[in-house]
């Protein structure tokens, strides 16, 4: 059923304006509000916390959803759900919950996730950005770059050093509020792709917060990060699923029209080849993308139960299809492929940004080798 509504709510009315949100870099304030009332900015949180109350294999078919038809609203969404009202439901206090969680996973707020520095990105323990304690309040000084959601969120999570001689275990969690003096956002980046969903360099001067907007233990960020992104890597790798299925899909239909030696060029074995490589591909890796996701909502009952590993695989085997797929999509277009007067160039550019954030290409290889080598 939310596959269906999601599909339904894509095809009528964020594919029709997908092509003007990229061409214009417009941020899609209509469709978010349209998420919100649909329930897809808090998919699985529960509904006594302003959630749909769903699981996050629906969450990840929502997400291909969306992303099929805009992989800039689509990661706004991912944002929201995975990077923002997840460590929220996990680490947040009850106080947190009821300020915070429920106007995000309601749509009424939307969120940032701040953990990316400009001299720390896959290095997250190396970060710069300091939070000193003052009383009853911590101030923070420092920047974070390449925030999805930065310039427009009215909730962020920013993640601190607040001991440096602890390492990562000096590492701690904050959530500060738009407006808050000392807090501001640079103009949106310049971006190869995904150029509706704005992102931007945040910079804190002197950033006052009360201790009771600090998310989880003193010491306790750097797990709260690295829990987020094994839950974020899933919404990523969704988001890779829905634009390679676009990208196949435009492709299957182009080469029954396409002509060429007298006939369809999907009657051509060169072809036929291309197409059936990139359905098995789109297709393992929604399995992997779905088995993450069941592990996850397994371990909200059974304890212990982690998800890392699955999550890697998910993302790295995803994000590096979607990549294949818009190529060779690409190559069944031919010269028109390269052209903004189809879709498909916008997909192969959006496609890229899958193999780098949250978490690299490289980093899921060595999560996942670092699990296997355990044994």
């Amino acid at each position: 059923m939310v596959q269906q509504m999601a599909r339904d709510f894509a095809q009528r009315e964020v594919a029709p304006v997908a092509r003007e949100l990229d061409r214009e870099a417009r941020w899609p304030t209509e469709l978010i509000a349209r998420m919100g009332e649909l329930g897809l900015m808090g998919v699985a949180v529960p509904d006594e916390l302003g959630g749909a109350g769903m699981t996050n294999v629906c969450y990840a078919l929502a997400m291909e959803e969306i992303s099929a038809a805009c992989a800039s609203t689509g990661v706004i969404m991912s944002v929201n759900n995975s990077l923002v009202c997840d460590p929220l439901l996990k680490f947040g206090s009850d106080e947190q919950k009821a300020k915070y969680l429920k106007p995000l996973a309601a749509g009424e707020q939307l969120g940032c996730f701040g953990l990316t520095e400009p001299s720390s990105g896959s290095d997250a323990s190396n970060m710069q950005t300091v939070a000193v304690r003052d009383g009853d309040e911590w101030v923070i000084n420092g920047s974070k770059n390449w925030i999805t959601n930065g310039p427009h969120a009215d909730v962020m999570i920013v993640f601190t050093c607040t001991d440096r001689s602890q390492g990562a275990r000096g590492t701690t969690a904050f959530i500060v509020e738009k407006g808050t003096p000392g807090y501001r956002s640079e103009a949106p980046d310049e971006k190869m792709g995904i150029h509706a969903a704005h992102s931007s360099t945040l910079f804190f001067e002197d950033c006052r917060i009360p201790d009771a907007q600090r998310l989880g233990e003193v010491g306790g960020g750097f797990k709260i990060a690295m829990s987020t992104l094994d839950g974020g890597r899933i919404g990523i790798a969704s988001q890779a699923l829905g634009i390679a299925r676009a990208a196949l899909e435009k492709a299957i239909d182009y080469s029954k029209e396409r002509k060429a030696f007298g006939k369809p060029i999907a009657k051509l074995q060169a072809i036929q080849f291309k197409l059936a490589d990139m359905a098995m591909e789109l297709d393992a890796a929604r399995l992997l993308v779905w088995r993450a996701a069941s592990l996850k909502d397994r371990a909200v009952t059974e304890k212990g139960l982690r998800h890392s590993e699955e999550s890697a695989m998910a993302k790295l085997f995803a994000s590096e299809m979607a990549t294949r797929v818009a190529h060779q999509a690409m190559q069944v277009f031919g010269g028109y492929g390269y052209s903004q007067e189809y879709d498909l160039e916008r997909h192969y550019r959006d496609a890229r940004i899958t193999e780098i954030y949250e978490g690299t290409s490289e980093i899921m290889r060595i999560v996942i080798a670092a699990n296997a080598l355990k044994g």
